[in-house]
């Protein structure tokens, strides 16, 4: 099945214009997927999502979130949380112009998983379910208490102060192709700010306290040796969840890109799966 890409640019908080773009199959779509991707990295980095997907008959849509990507802005800097949020409003609005009537899942991988609960729990309205992947809820030796306090107390003075964010790429997939790709593209970056940091923790606590209000079905997927962000934020997360349509699905040895990751066929299929029409 041919798979139809096209690139746009919409108008995010601020009135800043962020990069988007889209996979249709050649005729109508059954559901539609809206990925909001990680930190440091950017919308065209789910090709394996768009190949498995598209075919069956899904739309995929993506964008750069500002500082990354292809969209404008500090690399990895934002003033609020609260931007990513509008942010994603507005990408939701450029999908349903385009998909008027069509159930929509927001994904989200990493620093996106968190970006997506945080919306969907401010935000449900339109939405037919939630997938995250890889979510920061125990983020695994980057968060050190050294940079906490550092990022704390420049955050208030000097907002934009730049971190280098040292991740250790191995740590993203078991698949050496992946992690080369990843290296090798000057798309990705690792620069991000204090105000960046504070932000992202003062929102994984805000996130954990409100689990137990979320009422969208729900999948999240993490893998068991994800060194960057830790598999059992993610499981306290799912346990304090109450709606009952949810799943946890925990990759066996995987790293921290499950949909990069050896055997990510079996993710994506759990993908697959979500999209489809449920019963009452």
């Amino acid at each position: 099945m041919a798979i139809h890409h096209t690139e746009d640019t919409f108008e995010g908080a601020g009135g800043l214009r962020l990069f988007g773009q889209r996979w249709r199959p050649e005729g109508e779509p059954h559901a539609v997927l809206a990925i909001v991707h990680g930190f440091g990295e950017h919308s065209g980095r789910y090709q394996n999502v768009v190949g498995h997907l598209v075919p069956k008959g899904h739309a995929v849509y993506g964008f750069d979130l500002r500082g990354h990507g292809r969209s404008p802005g500090q690399r990895g800097h934002i003033g609020s949380w609260s931007e990513y949020r509008e942010d994603v409003r507005a990408f939701l609005r450029w999908v349903s112009a385009r998909e008027s009537g069509r159930p929509v899942f927001l994904f989200g991988h990493s620093m996106g998983g968190l970006i997506v609960l945080d919306y969907a729990l401010r935000h449900p309205e339109g939405l037919s379910g939630i997938i995250a992947s890889g979510t920061p809820l125990n983020p695994g030796g980057v968060a050190t208490p050294l940079l906490v306090a550092t990022a704390r107390i420049l955050s208030r003075v000097w907002r934009t102060f730049p971190i280098h964010l040292k991740l250790a790429k191995g740590a993203l997939s078991r698949d050496p192709a992946v992690v080369s790709a990843y290296l090798a593209d000057p798309l990705v970056h690792s620069q991000t700010t204090v105000r960046f940091g504070t932000e992202s923790l003062d929102t994984i606590e805000w996130v954990k306290a409100h689990a137990s209000e979320l009422r969208l079905p729900l999948l999240m997927v993490h893998g068991e040796a994800d060194r960057i962000n830790l598999v059992s934020g993610t499981r306290d997360f799912f346990e304090a969840v109450r709606v009952p349509d949810k799943k946890l699905f925990v990759v066996p040895g995987g790293h921290h890109e499950p949909h990069n990751d050896l055997g990510y066929e079996l993710v994506l299929q759990e993908l697959e799966t979500r999209l489809a029409p449920r019963s009452a």
